[in-house]
């Protein structure tokens, strides 16, 4: 069963389920930092999106992240000072600097880039020595294969190997599914642990046909969890896969499988594993999204505590969710290598005895790199590394994507697809990936795949309404801020170029969009057809690929003096999801 809500309320005071958070000057002891505070008989570590980024990075935490309804006001729907205030972190510490926009231009140099898989290296092993032989287990919550340039032209090999030497033990998916099961397939031979995903079926007409299935009788294509011996006790550990892989991306990449939340088939396989197999604790790795998550733990009883991904949302500490069977803790764990989770448990004969959870910020001046790792890396990355290497520009802002309604980045976007494509109009999809580069700083030929990598990367130009384009518009706004969050796939709202508009998001669905207007002020008529380019599509396409349409027009040197996103926001002035640029 699940942690009883009287043992949650003792474990929240007595085991501290508080963030502990590294205290940090740059010139802090590493030791100091990391070496935590002894607890419990089992460790897990988890990390998550870290979107194929081996070495340290600057990413930049969202200034917009809006919680609507319930949501508001709750985690992950906090941002700047409103998120220091809740989780009582120091303005002016590596910590806001690792989870906030607060100060980030000012603080990106004093702190330092974090993340990198040769300094995760030193700090899991060190996290796993500190736990003592047999008491550890390393998990992976999906979209580890994408986001850069290195990982799209290796279609993600050079992942499984950095993930082997890692030790990751499991994965689930996400964007690995965006390969093709081919591709998918050839990786998972090649690595050492499991690939779990619980909600991934095949469809009917592949069933008949006999398609590879790990278990032909259900249907299920990937093993559903596994058990792991930490410390003595048994763990059950389920994968969640993302619900809408053939929704979100184009379904000529998954033909033969059907995905989706599958909370029934959840709650039967938690059953099966408490009462026949006698696990002491279950755990569900997922990529469902932080707030599809919270929803799913009250409906979904028997489960620990979910390892949760796909929204970036870096939580400090766990948010109990009462449901059924007792208390199901829910974390999210961050992007691009930045955190590692660190879950510790009391494991008794069939339960949970005690928590305590830490997102640990990964400092990589503090980390010595791991030479085996940092060797391993060299020697992949060899072959393109002149490439990634050449000179596009230098940033004159501060180049960021991460936020619910536009980002530097996707204006620069936007600019190119309108000026190369000549286009009055461009769309630019809100993913939630892509680094951040400081002003005044090169940006490579690296950075502008870090932002565009992937494996539909067409562009495209075609007439469409005014009435399409705002179709659009609503259309992912409601995937965005749907009060039930079972209808929302994550990602942000698409970006736009050439035009702005109104949005309020607490309206009801077709009616949060309005004013749309192009730059030169003239209304967007709902009957009147405009150019529009964009890239990205779920439809296959011809077009350039983006990422030689972004170089070019950065090599041409031409600049646009837009400061903003072209979005008016309404309704939610005191919104704790929105702060200033920071």
């Amino acid at each position: 069963m699940t942690i009883r809500r009287r043992d949650f309320l003792t474990l929240a005071g007595a085991a501290g389920l508080s963030s502990a958070l590294p205290r940090m000057a740059r010139s802090a002891d590493a030791a100091s930092v990391y070496d935590l505070e002894r607890f419990g008989n089992a460790r897990i570590l988890h990390m998550t999106d870290t979107h194929a980024q081996l070495l340290p990075v600057y990413f930049r935490e969202p200034s917009v992240n809006l919680g609507l309804g319930p949501m508001q006001g709750r985690p992950p729907h906090l941002v700047g000072r409103a998120f220091l205030d809740r989780f009582a972190i120091r303005p002016d510490s590596a910590d806001a600097y690792a989870f906030t926009c607060v100060d980030f231009e000012k603080s990106a140099p004093r702190f330092g880039k974090l993340g990198g898989f040769a300094h995760l290296k030193t700090l899991i092993d060190h996290l796993r020595s500190d736990a003592g032989s047999g008491r550890s287990l390393l998990l992976d919550g999906g979209d580890l294969w994408q986001g850069s340039g290195l990982a799209n032209t290796m279609q993600g090999a050079d992942m499984v190997e950095a993930a082997n030497l890692l030790g990751i033990e499991a994965m689930t998916g996400h964007w690995e599914f965006t390969y093709g099961e081919t591709a998918l397939r050839s990786n998972l031979e090649r690595f050492k642990g499991e690939f779990l995903a619980q909600n991934v079926y095949l469809t009917q007409e592949a069933a008949f046909n006999d398609a590879k299935a790990f278990d032909p009788a259900s249907g299920r294509v990937f093993k559903p969890a596994t058990i792991k011996e930490i410390g003595g006790h048994r763990v059950a550990v389920i994968g969640q896969a993302f619900p809408y892989v053939p929704i979100a991306h184009p379904k000529r990449f998954t033909p033969d499988w059907t995905f989706g939340i599958r909370d029934d088939e959840l709650q039967k396989l938690v059953n099966g594993l408490r009462t026949n197999d006698k696990v002491d604790a279950v755990v569900l790795l997922s990529h469902n999204g932080m707030d599809v998550d919270l929803k799913l733990a009250g409906r979904v009883s028997g489960i620990d505590v979910i390892l949760g991904g796909h929204t970036h949302d870096a939580v400090p500490q766990p948010l109990p969710i009462s449901n059924a069977g007792g208390t199901t803790l829910v974390t999210n764990a961050g992007s691009n290598g930045k955190f590692l989770g660190v879950l510790d448990l009391e494991l008794a004969k069939g339960r949970v005895g005690g928590v305590r959870y830490r997102l640990l910020p990964v400092f990589s001046e503090l980390l010595k790199p791991d030479a085996a790792m940092q060797a391993l890396i060299e020697k992949i990355r060899q072959p393109y590394a002149a490439a990634y290497a050449e000179k596009i520009a230098t940033s004159d802002r501060l180049l960021y994507r991460r936020g619910n309604f536009g980002g530097t980045v996707d204006q620069l976007i936007c600019d190119a697809l309108r000026g190369e494509l000549d286009a009055e109009i461009a769309l630019s999809p809100g993913f939630r990936w892509g680094l951040s580069v400081l002003p005044g700083q090169p940006v490579t030929m690296e950075d502008v795949l870090s932002e565009t990598a992937m494996t539909y990367p067409e562009t495209y130009v075609q007439s469409m309404t005014g009435s399409q384009i705002k179709d659009i518009l609503e259309d992912v706004c409601d995937n965005l801020f749907n009060a039930d969050p079972y209808y929302q796939q994550g990602g942000d709202m698409v970006r736009v170029g050439g035009f702005s508009y109104t949005c309020t998001p607490a309206e009801n669905v077709g009616h949060r969009i309005s004013e749309l207007k192009l730059d030169n002020g003239h209304v967007i008529a709902a009957g009147k057809s405009y150019k529009v380019a964009g890239w990205a599509s779920v439809n296959e396409q011809k077009g350039m690929p983006v990422w030689d349409v972004l170089a070019r027009h950065l090599r041409s040197g031409k600049t646009s003096d837009r400061r903003g996103d072209g979005v008016t926001l309404k309704g939610v002035d005191d919104n704790p999801g929105i702060a200033g640029q920071g």
